[in-house]
């Protein structure tokens, strides 16, 4: 009979996905008892095969039965005592993808982000509730919460339901907050790209559907100009960012910006995997604005994805503080975006198996 996991100290949502999986392994490198939210015994068991294969000992893990979009998480009353003595809980469950509907994101995305922080209240040793972000959402020192129809409409109809509803879900969390006495913490990583030194990273939207294009000849012309930014964090170094935060963050609301300060301008980032990949680099630049008054047939561009074509900059002040007292260190970048790139091309950007 295996042994029986330790109480869980952290509760990870969304710890099937992308980052959350990556979170949950360096939670168990570090010795953590970790609760991994799963929904289907099915999804818990690829969780702890992928994590064996990566070198981890799953016997601090155990895995609980939810459902983000239920009030209570949609716990069981057995799995709710499980968790009795949790004091992280990090929320890295959303619906991301490109073309939803408003009542497709919502759920996840709002509803379910504050379905996590009413659960996080409810935790008599609670530390810090970490809610992960969108890229470029947050920005606002006044966020507002709930916003009036009209408003809302007008939200959705210039970002798309996945960036607007990562921002209301942003805006709501840290409204709420502080109403229920949750010290929170959001994140906002920029593009995350694989690990720094395998490249592998298991997600196929956003910047990965630019190199998409790249590798096939279909990148002519790039969208931006020559100062857009579109800055990139690796997957190691944002699961060991978001582990460090609960012991690191003491405001009681707290937002960090994190992204790899040596992402080159995206002309010169793309150019670069270019050369590495031996395929032809785009011959110009186009406006953002002409590509999105273009046909997506034409242009082969998601019209959801240009908003993240901005010349902006960010302000990284907290999080490099944090950086700096947990010791951690970004890997070296270039090597990173090559080690991604040829994972993206030898996985055939997602596509399944033939």
């Amino acid at each position: 009979m295996p042994p029986l996991a330790p109480p869980p100290s952290t509760l990870v949502l969304g710890a099937t996905g992308f980052l959350g999986r990556w979170l949950v392994l360096e939670l168990l490198t570090r010795g953590e008892p970790v609760a991994a939210a799963v929904r289907g015994t099915g999804r818990g068991t690829d969780l702890r095969h992928w994590l064996r294969a990566h070198g981890a000992d799953d016997t601090a893990l155990t895995t609980v039965a939810a459902d983000l979009t239920r009030p209570g998480l949609g716990l069981s009353p057995e799995d709710d005592a499980r968790l009795a003595e949790v004091r992280d809980v990090h929320n890295l469950a959303a619906r991301y993808r490109f073309g939803l509907t408003p009542a497709q994101a919502e759920p996840a995305n709002v509803h379910g982000a504050l379905h996590a922080l009413r659960w996080s209240a409810t935790r008599p040793r609670l530390r810090r509730l970490v809610h992960l972000s969108g890229y470029r959402v947050g920005r606002d020192p006044q966020p507002q919460y709930p916003l009036d129809p009209r408003a809302t409409t007008a939200l959705y109809a210039r970002l798309g339901a996945y960036e607007a509803s990562k921002q209301l879900g942003d805006a709501a969390v840290r409204v709420t907050a502080p109403r229920l006495g949750v010290p929170l913490t959001t994140v906002n990583p920029s593009s995350v790209i694989g690990h720094s030194r395998t490249g592998e990273a298991g997600q196929y939207l956003g910047l990965a559907q630019l190199v998409r294009q790249l590798h096939r000849g279909r990148l002519p012309l790039l969208p931006g100009t020559r100062r857009t930014f579109l800055p990139v964090v690796t997957v190691d170094h944002l699961a060991r960012f978001l582990a460090a935060v609960p012991e690191h963050d003491r405001a009681p609301v707290q937002a960090h910006s994190v992204l790899d300060p040596a992402t080159p301008v995206l002309p010169d980032l793309i150019a670069l995997l270019a050369a590495h990949l031996g395929v032809r680099p785009p011959r110009g630049l186009v406006p953002v604005g002409l590509v999105r008054r273009l046909p997506r047939a034409l242009t082969g561009a998601d019209p959801e994805t240009l908003t993240f074509l901005s010349e902006d900059r960010y302000d990284t002040a907290s999080a490099d503080r944090l950086t700096t007292a947990a010791g951690l260190t970004h890997p070296p970048l270039i090597p990173a975006l090559r080690h991604w790139a040829a994972r993206l091309v030898a996985e055939d950007f997602g596509a399944p198996p033939r």
